[in-house]
């Protein structure tokens, strides 16, 4: 098994910034916007990105909400393994609001699905972005595109991208691991 990095600590650090500003551009000082990133690994994402917007761009009221989305998933009733849920924390009302979904890779589409779905118990927001580190675009098995993407990467189905966090590992990084 081989593993290739294709981002490092700095380089995950500089593509976060760049995704910051995108938001900021469309959604100004956030007053109708909520971030929400997916148990578990889109909350690394999110956290990181929420941390830029208030403390490097001084957005005031920022509402960050974590999702958890074990149970909408299609695949759920299908592991051997019983499955254990993650905490869902959205402490705040997403009716009418700008959803901004976080995650850190975005592969078949099938996890955003599981969020859109999960999300209907907490309202009917005005409209519903995605925002992901990772693109893996000839992967997808439903028809869903992110709007902000930090990085797009090609691989092949043998191939998997992991994506590591300080929090849980050593350092940052992106790698491509294949059999």
């Amino acid at each position: 098994m081989s593993k290739k990095a294709l981002l490092n600590a700095n380089e995950i650090q500089i593509i976060l910034q760049r995704l910051a500003c995108q938001l900021i551009e469309n959604h100004n000082d956030f007053s109708e916007t909520v971030l929400i990133g997916l148990q578990p690994r889109g909350i690394f994402v999110a956290d990181r990105i929420a941390d830029i917007l208030r403390n490097e761009y001084g957005v005031k009221d920022l509402h960050l909400g974590y999702l958890d989305i074990t149970f909408f998933r299609d695949d759920f009733r299908r592991r051997d393994e019983p499955l254990t849920a993650t905490t869902t924390k959205i402490d705040f009302l997403i009716e009418n609001k700008n959803v901004v979904l976080i995650d850190d890779v975005l592969y078949s589409g099938r996890s955003v699905r599981a969020a859109l779905t999960a999300l209907q118990s907490y309202g009917r927001p005005n409209n519903i972005e995605l925002l992901v580190l990772i693109d893996r675009r000839f992967s997808r098995h439903l028809p869903i595109q992110p709007t902000y993407r930090g990085r797009q990467v090609d691989a092949i189905n043998e191939e998997k991208v992991l994506v590591t966090w300080k929090e849980t590992t050593e350092n940052d990084g992106v790698f491509i691991e294949s059999k």
